[in-house]
């Protein structure tokens, strides 16, 4: 097996040069349900605030991320169109999965409620090592202490984390050595197993006061697992996915997600 050594490099976001790489990741982040939201306008309020997030180059700061990780003040920003549009969305999700989700983020989004979420949005390329995680983490905790020192708006109550993830299901497809299987019958009620596209998830959720899966809005075809095949024999189901913790258990969820991901192998 070749090696490839890459030297990654941690910037602040750019707003002269990250606009269309910040779209690119946003579009992946938000999968089928990118088209309901004004992805430019997103982009651009995540450049608007500069010192605060961080994005992962490997050929200078001229060029497009690989991965970013960043935090928007749902309620310093909620006259804007496109966190209407967010936190809408969200809330909608929340309660249509209902259980310990639904009972407390739609009240916590309600403009009546003086809840300071932080919508932590962050993405990465699929082949990205997950040992660039813990810095982009490590960075946004500094920056956020430092833009508090500065009397700005980031004395968060809550994070509420936006991510992926993916079940594999029986592929429609048929191979010159593989019959068609056949349905199944009776049995269903049992739901598949659920993967990570981001592994720190998992231990995110022991530290959060409720998380869920939910299922995109936008339709697809019987056909679009299989062109998100993971395996020779199964496609590849998305699923949207939401974190939530109070402030006071960040700290701890961070370094957790430090040992594990620095830890794995």
């Amino acid at each position: 097996m070749d090696m490839v050594n890459v030297d990654f490099e941690w910037f602040d976001p750019q707003p002269d040069v990250d606009f269309h790489g910040l779209k690119t990741l946003l579009r992946q982040l938000f999968d089928i349900d990118a088209q309901l939201f004004d992805l430019s306008a997103l982009a651009d309020l995540i450049l608007s605030q500069p010192l605060l997030g961080s994005t992962v180059k490997v050929d200078g700061n001229e060029t497009d991320p690989y991965a970013f990780l960043t935090v928007l003040n749902l309620s310093t920003h909620k006259d804007k169109p496109v966190i209407q549009q967010l936190t809408q969305y969200l809330s909608k999700q929340a309660t249509k999965r209902g259980g310990d989700i639904a009972k407390v983020l739609p009240q916590l989004l309600a403009p009546e409620n003086d809840a300071q979420v932080g919508l932590i949005l962050t993405e990465r390329f699929i082949n990205m090592p997950h040992e660039i995680v813990p810095p982009m983490y490590t960075m946004l905790q500094e920056e956020i202490q430092w833009a508090l020192e500065e009397k700005e708006p980031y004395n968060f109550t809550h994070y509420l984390i936006l991510s992926k993830t993916y079940s594999e299901v029986e592929s429609s497809l048929r191979t010159d050595d593989q019959p068609a299987s056949k349905k199944k019958k009776g049995g269903g009620g049992v739901e598949p197993e659920t993967f990570y596209f981001h592994p720190e998830d998992e231990v995110l959720h022991r530290h959060a006061v409720a998380w869920s899966n939910f299922e995109y809005e936008t339709p697809v075809d019987a056909g679009a697992s299989d062109s998100k095949r993971a395996f020779q024999e199964m496609g590849v189901s998305s699923k949207g996915h939401i974190i939530l913790l109070e402030a006071d258990k960040f700290a701890g969820a961070v370094d957790a997600v430090k040992e594990f991901l620095n830890g794995a192998q």
